[in-house]
């Protein structure tokens, strides 16, 4: 639908498209520009009030004779000293960009309007990501507000071959997605099939901002608890993926940002190691790493040893409970799990002010009554322990919870069937991991599998910063 010259008919058609009579914080403003009906669009709580008011100031001063003919043009060239200015003619144009905040403006005669991009969203400051948090380095974090997003990561990478394409997904969302590349660094054929796709989605909305996009755009299957994309909230983690050649998507209303394509190795790697000097950082990485094998496998091997506690060497005879408890280990084991699985999810939902007690409750009398009363012996609460701080030491909040789901597949095979349920329940973590693609196929097991010692060498020992930019190819 076209703006036409009749004024009134344009307030009736933009009235309908709008829902101005049936919403409350949708305004229209009528005013006389240089004697001319005019009126101005807006949702009350994005226009910014010093900007309306100066904009309307100089308007309703304009005089008839100021404004004899290119009415449009010399508003947008004389008269509205703004910024960020543009003009339209299709109702549904002027319609997203009202309803995404920005202000129309129609004047009667004139078949064209003008949009005048005067917004301002509710945003929280930048501060420290919870999840991802250094002892040095950058403190501030992305937020929800994409255009604030973007000027993050600008600021720590001034290249003008630096893009950020942006489009609209969701029938009624309309909700701003951003795909942010490098130009020269990036990979194009896989960069253009993300453009197909997400020009392809057919969704009414991203109700869940990036993680809906991410179900949307990648291809995984239900039974698999492994990330395919990495989400962080740090710019300058993203600013080190683009210059290595990755694509970065940032969603609207969302402090999250989508890095792709990924390895399993992405999700082992933290800020924190380039904060640190080359041997600290190296440390920290392999620490990371023993902490994340024995959340999988602490709990199952020690299940092992214990079962065949007649076959150990005398070395190792110490492993094993003293004296058996009321329930049998395997139960123990799963209670736990339980209950280490419902202390995590209250820790979520519990106010920062109580989450102290919940920690001295959880740890500290839970346990202790629970090994008093017989429920449990020592040895299973500090085994669930130490798988418990393993899988915190993942920087990644979903690769973590994968490594959760795979403890459990083992633990439950292991106390069913004993080294031969271990050994299945190996077999499939190991060929989930293998049949796992990140974006476009990519292979998920990089550099392992296929072998490439130069990228494998730099994921087992960080790398000197001068060399970070340095582009690995599969």
């Amino acid at each position: 639908m076209k703006l036409q010259i009749n004024f009134n008919e344009n307030m009736r058609s933009i009235k309908d498209v709008l829902g101005i009579e049936k919403s409350f914080d949708i305004i229209a403003r009528e005013l006389y520009i240089a004697e001319k009906k005019s009126c101005i669009f807006f949702i009350d709580g994005f226009a910014k009030d010093d900007i309306m008011y100066y904009i309307l100031n100089t308007l309703q001063q304009l005089e008839k004779e100021d404004l004899k003919k290119d009415v449009i043009k010399n508003l947008l060239n004389k008269n509205i000293a703004y910024i960020e200015v543009d003009t339209f003619t299709d109702l549904e144009q002027m319609q997203l960009s009202v309803l995404s905040g920005a202000l129309a403006l129609i004047v009667d005669g004139e078949m064209e309007g003008i949009i005048i991009d005067a917004r301002t969203y509710p945003v929280r400051g930048p501060q420290e990501p919870e999840t991802e948090k250094v002892t040095r380095g950058a403190k501030d974090s992305f937020v929800e507000t994409v255009i604030f997003n973007t000027a993050l990561i600008r600021r720590r990478v001034r290249d003008p071959k630096l893009y950020f394409e942006i489009q609209q997904v969701g029938a009624r969302s309309k909700t701003d997605v951003v795909i942010g590349y490098i130009d020269d660094l990036v990979d194009h054929g896989l960069l253009d099939k993300i453009k197909k796709k997400i020009e392809n989605i057919r969704v009414d909305a991203l109700v869940m901002a990036e993680k809906t996009l991410v179900e949307l755009l990648v291809e995984s299957k239900w039974y698999n608890p492994l990330p395919q994309v990495k989400y962080t909230e740090r710019p300058d983690v993203v600013a080190a993926h683009l210059m290595e050649g990755h694509i970065a998507i940032i969603v609207d209303t969302s402090p999250s940002v989508i890095l792709l394509p990924v390895t399993i190795f992405h999700f082992t790697q933290h800020a924190e190691d380039y904060y640190q000097n080359i041997v600290v950082g190296t440390y920290l990485r392999w620490m990371r790493f023993i902490g994340m094998f024995l959340s999988i496998f602490a709990i199952p091997i020690w299940i092992l040893l214990v079962n065949h506690h007649e076959s150990l060497p005398g070395f190792l005879k110490f492993i094993g409970p003293k004296e058996a408890g009321e329930i049998s280990i395997f139960v123990q084991f799963l209670i736990l799990e339980f209950g280490f699985g419902i202390l995590r999810i209250a820790s979520v939902h519990t106010p920062n002010v109580l989450s102290t007690s919940l920690g001295i409750i959880g740890a500290l009398l839970i346990g202790d009554l629970a090994i008093n009363v017989g429920w449990f012996i020592p040895e299973t609460i500090l085994y669930t322990v130490i798988s418990g701080v393993g899988t915190f030491a993942n920087p990644s909040v979903e690769f973590g919870l994968s490594m959760t789901i795979f403890r459990i597949v083992l633990l439950v095979l292991t106390g069913l069937f004993d080294i031969w349920g271990f050994a299945l329940g190996i077999i499939i973590i190991i060929g989930m991991i293998y049949r796992t693609r990140s974006f476009d196929h990519k292979k998920y097991t990089w550099p392992l599998y296929p072998f490439d010692w130069s990228a494998l060498k730099s994921i087992l020992v960080r790398k000197p910063i001068p060399q970070v930019g340095k582009k690995n190819k599969e």
